[in-house]
């Protein structure tokens, strides 16, 4: 998949840190303000000022900033040799962007792993006056790929001492070494109170693997858990423990991403609920459900040490399947809203639901919306919307059809609606814009069945090149990208006139957050 070749030598390497540095920091302020007046650029979603970004990576919170480190190509907007891009927030809606965190050296590229707060200073790396940020991560040896090892991932560690503004590489990485898999990647680390250890899960091809750790620096296996007989590669694994919202049932949730066979082709993110011992995650795996069933949400994982103890998801909004072929210039790939993630259970056992954080309303001018219907009709236009936050309520399920449609001046729509019949939410982005760069992506995508429950509800945010739906209080989430000639400004309630009178809808502009 690289378009670039590795090399050892030290002349290639410094070319590569001066092309880095220069793609990112060497902007001037009025050519930032112009790079979020792109085409088809997100105005509320965050997306590099530049070049190519991938999955989410060291998601942390300390000192009053979210941290965001993500997987960042500086020198191309197609996947390419990677880095850790830097980003920090005091809300997860407004960003600031900071100079590229770690970057690739002699034992290779820098992929996907995770950042921990070592509070007790338990790595030696910082004291316990000042606290190190440790980032653990997986070390790409693309020549010996070249090579055909098999050996060429492992993992290793980085510490800052200033709030993850520089990182010094531990002197012994890797702290893992590969076994003798060949996908061996993106460990995702927490601290284990109960076993008083730190605990680590990572992807190992089709499976996950468990290890632990009293120091961030040696670690003992523990044990793995996969799907007897799966041959899709999994990535970006991440266990959360979980506390079921409507029975105080202690859960452990294993978050990963699968490459193939998604819901609605290609890659997506699933999960499975069980318990952990501090060695051993036991789950049924035959028990796999998906987080989102839209097209375009891969890599999505938790933010740790969050100082309210809710659990903080963000994911990127994109498939492999055509993400280097989207039709953007300067920039390629944007992440998910900031999502908080709950468990539920009923009668069908357990679900985890998301829904777009609390902060997020401070993208709106008040809490009263713009646009407020009592009486609705079918054919009932909304205007104005091409930034924002629908909701549709009604007290009962709809009797049958029922869409949003938005559409532009273009002849261009994106219909989010659900299914009577099938029982199911779609999003149709067959005539939302541009798609001939891959055969893949246009079409009309549909979630799994809803549960039974009441009322109904969808709650969707648009942006000028996403949409996100949040269906039944977040229990059903689909979340796709479209590329419009001109962004929908308008939105139209479809459905039967007895559905549309019980219909409650509300829309509010929201406000964009790069000035």
């Amino acid at each position: 998949m690289a378009i670039c070749t590795f090399t050892r030598s030290i002349l290639p390497l410094f070319l590569l840190l001066l092309t880095a540095s220069s793609g990112l920091n060497g902007q001037s302020d009025s050519l930032r303000l112009e790079n979020y007046k792109e085409k088809h650029r997100p105005q509320f979603h965050f997306s590099p000022l530049a070049h190519w970004m991938n999955d989410p990576n060291g998601l942390c919170w300390f000192e009053g900033e979210y941290h965001m480190f993500y997987q960042y190509y500086p020198a191309g907007t197609v996947w390419g040799p990677m880095h850790w891009g830097h980003a920090v927030s005091s809300d997860m809606v407004h960003w600031k962007h900071l100079p590229v965190a770690i970057y690739p050296d002699s034992l290779g590229y820098i992929f996907s792993g995770s950042v921990v707060i070592d509070k007790a200073n338990r790595s030696g790396l910082g004291t316990k006056e000042q606290p190190p940020m440790v980032a653990v991560f997986t070390h790409h040896d693309p020549q010996g790929e070249k090579e055909g090892q098999i050996t060429f991932q492992n993992q290793s560690i980085a510490w800052s001492s200033d709030k993850g503004r520089t990182f010094t590489k531990f002197s012994g990485n890797p702290v893992i070494k590969n076994p003798g898999i060949r996908d061996f990647r993106d460990p995702k680390v927490r601290w284990h109170e109960e076993s008083n250890r730190w605990i680590m899960v990572l992807a190992a091809y089709d499976q996950v693997m468990l290890y632990s750790s009293a120091d961030l620096k040696k670690w003992e296996f523990c044990s793995s858990f996969g799907i007897p007989g799966d041959t899709r590669l999994w990535e970006c694994p991440d266990l959360v423990p979980v506390t079921t919202r409507n029975s105080d049932e202690k859960k452990w949730v294993l978050l990963v991403s699968i490459q193939n066979s998604a819901p609605n082709g290609g890659t997506a993110t699933a999960y499975f609920v069980g318990d952990f011992d501090g060695r051993t995650f036991k789950s049924d795996p035959t028990s796999q459900q998906w987080l989102d069933y839209g097209a375009d949400n891969y890599a999505m994982v938790t933010w740790s040490n969050v100082p309210d103890d809710r659990i903080l998801a963000l994911g990127w909004m994109s498939n492999w399947q055509y993400a280097q072929q989207v039709p953007t210039e300067q920039w390629r790939s944007a992440m998910t809203l900031p999502r908080e993630l709950t468990l539920h259970k009923n009668d069908g056992g357990f679900r985890l639901h998301s829904a777009p954080v609390a902060e997020l309303r401070t993208l709106q001018n008040s809490d009263a919306p713009d646009l407020a219907t009592g009486i609705n009709k079918p054919g009932l236009i909304y205007s104005d919307c091409t930034l924002s936050r629908l909701t549709l309520t009604m007290p009962m399920m709809p009797t049958t059809d029922l869409a949003i449609r938005y559409f532009n001046d273009d002849n261009q729509e994106l219909i989010v609606g659900y299914d009577r019949q099938k029982n199911a939410f779609y999003v149709d982005r067959s005539k939302a814009g541009q798609h001939d760069f891959s055969p893949k992506f246009a079409g009309l995508h549909y979630s799994g069945q809803l549960p039974e429950s009441f009322p109904f509800s969808m709650e969707i945010f648009l942006d000028h090149a996403s949409v996100e739906l949040f269906g039944q209080q977040g229990s059903t989430v689909m979340t796709e990208i479209c590329f419009p000639s001109k962004p929908f400004s308008k939105a139209e309630l479809v459905c039967h006139p007895e559905d549309a009178s019980k219909c409650d809808v509300k829309v509010w502009r929201l406000n964009r957050v790069w000035k």
